[in-house]
């Protein structure tokens, strides 16, 4: 599978993304649709820069590159690459918060790593400030203060999809700040920032209608044990536990989903 992932470049665009600010895509099929805001993962925590998983040799302090061990996925629909976090394929170092606010530009998808977490994402706004979900909010911060000694990477092109051109991405973005709980409809940051980048219904709860023939299929690489497969029937559910793999134990996960092992 992983010689298909080179030879899928080409996506299909059927429906456009949308840039409207108030989250509501327009003459769209929505069935049993709920919006809630669901705090069962990540968000980032408290921890120290001690706490992040990183060595001596690769402390909080310094500017990077340097790689972290992480569970590397590609993702699929309908045979058709839609996610790639594949280390053979792409860099996937990361970088301190102050190096990382020297290569952003307003619009850019940000990760913030840690050991043991789930990876936090938010949308870079300008001079240090991005725009993100946090603890059932969607809240402006200073980059350098939230990431309390996290490192980070751009990842404009995780996901595969068309994006937004960056002033639509920042009026998604803005236009939801002070949002909380119940007037949320996404998960978790990923899905709000990606959401934010491209527009796509699918990285909202309930956002797409369930099909038989619509099916997502994540392949989780384990190093030492060989590439799982796992199936999903919306994007948001395929995100949601991915997170969870990242954030625990990773089989016990696995064993809870419909996968296999190739």
């Amino acid at each position: 599978m992983g010689n298909q992932l080179d030879r899928i470049t080409h996506l299909n665009y059927s429906e456009l993304p949308t840039g409207d600010p108030s989250g509501l895509e327009k003459d769209e099929l929505r069935v049993g649709v709920a919006y809630f805001f669901s705090d069962e993962e990540e968000e980032v925590d408290d921890r120290t820069p001690s706490d992040c998983g990183f060595t001596k040799d690769h402390s909080p302090a310094e500017e990077g590159p340097f790689s972290v061990s992480e569970v590397e996925y590609s993702a699929f629909c309908s045979q058709e690459c839609i996610f790639s976090k594949l280390r053979e394929n792409e860099d996937l170092n990361v970088y301190s918060a102050k190096t990382l606010l020297t290569m952003c530009k307003p619009g850019d998808l940000l990760e913030l790593v840690a050991t043991a977490q789930a990876p936090h994402w938010a949308i870079y706004e300008q001079d240090d400030r991005v725009i993100h979900l946090h603890k059932g909010e969607i809240r402006k911060d200073s980059l350098l203060e939230f990431s309390n000694g996290r490192h980070g990477r751009i990842v404009n092109n995780r996901y595969r999809y068309r994006p937004l051109p960056p002033d639509l991405v920042m009026q998604n973005a803005v236009g939801h700040l002070g949002l909380s709980s119940e007037e949320i409809c996404w998960t978790n940051s990923e899905s709000f920032a990606a959401w934010c980048r491209f527009g796509k219904r699918e990285f909202k709860a309930g956002g797409e209608a369930h099909s038989a023939e619509q099916q997502y299929f994540l392949k989780v690489h384990l190093i030492g044990s060989g590439v799982h497969t796992l199936v999903f029937r919306s994007l948001e559910d395929m995100i949601r536990e991915r997170r969870r793999v990242d954030a625990s134990g990773i089989l016990k996960e696995l064993s809870l989903v419909n996968g296999g092992k190739e």
